[in-house]
């Protein structure tokens, strides 16, 4: 690859350190979120939604990183493939911010009634512990620049996949049998659902992270390499 000017080095470096603040910020939201939904804990939830906005100004600090170095420098060949993986990856992160943001809606939601309902029997737990994982996983993809890993993040998604279609055939069972409970298990059934998104965000970052190291496209199988 031909040498980098000294700038561009510089707003490179500047970007991996800014787009690896917005992935912390974001993996503490979701551990967050998380605890709340388990722990009805609505301080907690409410800590979460009001921190979204420190979020979304850093996403678009890095956002504005990317296209004055696209515009300073011009980059071509790996250097450009970098600026565009972060830029897509800014997103993702964002979007995970969100999903954090509607699991504490449900947390403060689930709150409002007795916990007659465990979150046990959605495997709700075990969704939580795959979610934050993959994401950590698919973010040390990107520091480490490790395909491997980041290929390793795609294959857990079926889990959760499975999990969540679990979860939506239980919830429709206990509606027919606990008709009473019907907001509880709606709260619980749209947790599935943000965790489930949480995970497809995850899998786009290791497969950004593919496509940064590879130069291959592998979101849709089958298109040529770069």
């Amino acid at each position: 690859r031909p040498p980098m000017s000294i700038l561009l080095i510089k707003h490179v470096d500047k970007l991996k350190k800014l787009i690896l603040e917005v992935g912390a910020m974001v993996e503490k939201a979701l551990q967050q979120a998380i605890t709340a939904i388990q722990t009805r804990d609505i301080d907690l939830a409410k800590k979460v939604i009001e921190q979204d906005s420190d979020i979304d100004l850093k996403e678009i600090d890095v956002e504005e990183e990317c296209l004055a170095t696209l515009a300073m420098h011009q980059p071509v060949a790996h250097d450009l493939r970098f600026i565009v993986a972060v830029l897509k990856i800014n997103r993702d992160l964002e979007r995970i911010g969100d999903q954090a943001v509607n699991m504490a809606e449900q947390a403060i939601a689930l709150a409002g009634h007795p916990q007659t309902i465990d979150v046990e029997c959605l495997d709700l737990s075990e969704m939580g512990r795959l979610t934050q994982k993959m994401l950590k996983q698919s973010l040390q993809a990107l520091v480490d620049l490790d395909p491997v890993n980041a290929q390793a993040v795609r294959l857990q998604d079926d889990r959760v996949d499975e999990i969540h279609r679990q979860a939506y055939a239980t919830v429709e069972k206990l509606v027919r049998e606990q008709p009473d409970q019907f907001p509880q298990l709606i709260a619980m059934l749209m947790t599935a659902r943000q965790l489930e998104r949480v995970a497809d965000h995850a899998v786009n970052i290791g497969e950004d992270v593919i496509y940064l190291t590879r130069g291959q496209i592998v979101r849709h199988p089958g298109i040529r390499e770069l």
